[in-house]
């Protein structure tokens, strides 16, 4: 079956659009061939600064013919009405339909054969289309015809267009079409330094090859293997190691066509610096790699950059060059570095009273504030010194104010530590400022500190009781404070550090102290919110493997709502598991459930419920006082365990109950003819699902 090759060639496109402008290309391509009838076998779009390309292999030469039945008016209808059939399906005379019977009536049907064409003309047809509609997140228009109604835009000036379509044995076809003067043609360009002839190219493979022979890296990952195995062996070579870094990987691989990796150097006065200021002013400024020796683990004075071009004095001038960058780079961030250690940071807290947080919840010095009461009430939850807790809690932010951080923001808190423990604080007050942003994401981890535990969960729960205090919650898809990142926040750190709170308390107290007088409906904005946590708790346990149906199970007994602590809820839901997994939890589950199913029947039927406890005197058999019996002792010792949180124990006194439980199915007739004996058995089965709620509520578990 013939192939397509596709390459839309222009200038520099931007490294962070690339990727998804292959898939983009890829996608609408294929879906636009599927939607004509031409089922393609195989896809794969390539990116490199100056092109993106596209090959679609197996797609059939033409499309297939249709046939397609059309209904018309009834027979014997409206003159116009037959008229205006003709006329759409292209029949010369109303002879020509068939007649089909129908229950209402006898109708007109047509018989529509329309030949399918050659796939070459389909492809003529929506390829300019879709260069036309291409969603590229910003994009230029440029040259003369700019100014034209209708002129393409493009996330750079397009200069030309290859096309071609046919089989492998054959000389392919060019896809004749033009897009705003460009015509596509089988003629593409090299590297814009080394090669930058023409060239003339047929299908994907010849394409591939004379490209790699101009100097062109096709495939992305290729370039990034390139430059990973390259700066690897650099480094190496010189016994360092190389601090690898994905982002900045994919990054360079999108801003060369055919790597070089060259080795640079710095002054070694630099290494005075954190290590991670270093690597941020050369990563931002220079997208270059940092090397670090591996006896110590602490950078060198070397770093690795990827040139585009093979120079012909081995790459000296662009080492040089860079290195004037750098050092130029290296200077500012050591005078921000060094000016930064001359303030200290609780000098620096009385600006936070002049920035404002939000506008409904005050200024970053209110918010400081809040946090450092919050913070030193939950210290003595978590073992943390409160002084020190109310310390860390003051400066934690306060490195927002450096110049360091003002020029590279994903080093705030990390610039706090150092500048903490340079003027002499405490080493758990210095590892809060970092720390207390933790966790960012589901594969950072949560701090274990005392100290920062306590800061961290004062952060985040304020922040939640804030915005849940002025309505502003997440909405769909939409969590601009990213409020779901931090309540899983608060849940990650409770659970990892097994520490036995629950959010409500702490919740409650802190919107008192904060907000309370100002809302009437505080307690439901408080219950809002531990419905909210038990969310991002649920999903929380599920991405650990937690059967959904446990988790409702244990909250509907014991909620966040109700005041129950998370390291509570998780246990319990732990200790369901592992007793389901057994026969008599697997039996147990089975007896409850239809003992429910039962009381929801009768209920229902006799609009009642059938509460409080049975009369004994109305036992009629064994196997009920049996129960009886087991249901009482179930209930006393179960009950005793729970309160003591011992889970597991809990279901062990629980699996007692499965004996007798499945006796009284067996041998009793719960709707016994005497009114009396039903509703005190129907009282019984009710019992059986009281006592398992001490544990958990059986009818939300699946079978």
């Amino acid at each position: 079956m013939p192939d397509l090759l596709l390459e839309l060639f222009s200038e520099e496109i931007p490294a962070r659009m690339q990727a998804k402008a292959a898939d983009d290309l890829r996608r609408m391509v294929t879906d636009k061939l599927v939607a004509e009838g031409l089922v393609y076998e195989g896809a794969r779009a390539f990116a490199t600064p100056r092109r993106l390309a596209l090959t679609v292999h197996g797609i059939p030469a033409r499309q297939p013919d249709l046939k397609e039945e059309r209904r018309g008016p009834r027979v014997g209808g409206a003159e116009p009405a037959i008229q205006g059939f003709l006329k759409a399906t292209g029949l010369s005379s109303i002879s020509e339909a068939k007649i089909q019977p129908d229950k209402k009536g006898d109708f007109y049907i047509a018989l529509i054969e329309k030949p399918g064409r050659p796939a070459l003309d389909v492809l003529a047809e929506i390829l300019p289309v879709i260069i036309r509609t291409f969603p590229w997140p910003k994009s230029m228009r440029w040259g003369e015809r700019s100014a034209r109604p209708g002129a393409l835009t493009w996330v750079r000036p397009l200069h030309a267009i290859t096309a071609t379509f046919g089989p492998e044995t054959e000389e392919p076809d060019v896809v004749k079409f033009s897009v705003d003067g460009i015509e596509a043609g089988q003629t593409t360009f090299g590297h814009r330094f080394m090669a930058p002839a023409a060239i003339s190219v047929r299908r994907f493979e010849d394409y591939e090859a004379k490209l790699k022979a101009a100097k062109v890296v096709l495939d992305s990952q290729a370039r990034k293997d390139m430059i990973l195995a390259d700066a690897k062996t650099l480094a190496q070579a010189q016994n360092f190691e190389l601090v690898e870094d994905q982002g900045l990987l994919d990054e360079v691989a999108g801003l060369v066509e055919w790597p070089v990796v060259l080795m640079g150097s710095f002054d070694q006065e630099f290494l005075s610096i954190p290590g991670e200021v270093i690597r941020a002013t050369i990563r931002n400024n220079q997208k270059c790699f940092v090397v670090s020796d591996p006896n110590t683990g602490k950078l060198t004075n070397k770093f690795i950059l990827t040139a585009n071009i093979e120079a012909i004095d081995g790459g000296k001038a662009i080492v040089a060059g860079n290195e004037r960058v750098i050092r130029a780079r290296l200077s500012d961030a050591k005078f921000f570095y060094e000016t930064d250690l001359k303030t200290r940071l609780e000098d620096r807290l009385p600006k936070f009273d002049q920035i404002v947080f939000h506008e409904k919840l005050g200024t970053q010095g209110e918010r400081i504030k809040r946090i450092e009461r919050l913070a030193a009430e939950i210290a003595p939850l978590v073992g943390a010194d409160v002084e020190k807790t109310k310390r860390a809690a003051r400066l934690a932010k306060a490195d927002l104010l450096t110049e360091v951080v003002g020029e590279f923001p994903e080093l705030q808190g990390l610039m706090g530590k150092y500048y903490a423990l340079a003027q002499g604080e405490d080493p758990s007050v210095a590892a809060a400022s970092e720390e207390h942003y933790k966790p960012q994401g589901p594969a950072d981890r949560v701090p274990t500190d005392a100290v920062s535990v306590a800061v961290a969960l004062a952060d985040k729960i304020d922040t939640l009781v804030g915005f849940w205090a002025i309505d502003e919650k997440p909405t769909g898809s939409k969590d601009p404070y990213a409020l779901r990142r931090a309540a899983l926040g608060v849940i990650r750190i409770i659970l990892e550090n097994r520490i036995k709170i629950g959010p409500r308390g702490v919740v409650e107290e802190h919107f008192e102290n904060s907000y309370g007088k100002q809302y009437l409906d505080a307690a439901d904005k408080i219950d809002n919110l531990m419905v909210f946590f038990e969310d991002r708790l649920e999903v929380q346990l599920r991405e650990q493997k937690a059967r959904y149906d446990l988790v409702e199970a244990a909250l509907s007994t014991g909620s966040l709502v109700a005041g129950h602590p998370l390291t509570v809820i998780v246990e319990r839901v732990e200790a369901l598991g592992k007793f389901l997994d057994t026969d008599d939890g697997k039996n147990l589950l089975a007896g409850t459930k239809r003992a429910s199913n039962i009381l929801a029947i009768e209920e229902k039927r006799d609009k009642r419920t059938f509460d409080g406890a049975p009369d004994p005197l109305l036992y009629r058999q064994d196997e009920e006082k049996a129960l009886a019996k087991a249901i009482d002792q179930v209930k006393r010792e179960a009950s005793a365990a729970v309160a003591r949180e011992d889970f597991a124990g809990a279901m062990s006194v629980m699996a007692a109950l499965r004996p007798a439980v499945d006796a009284f199915f067996d041998k009793v007739k719960v709707n016994d003819d005497d009114p009396q004996v039903r509703e005190n058995r129907l009282k019984l089965l009710n019992e059986i699902r009281a006592a398992t709620r001490a544990v958990a509520d059986f009818s939300k578990i699946q079978d």
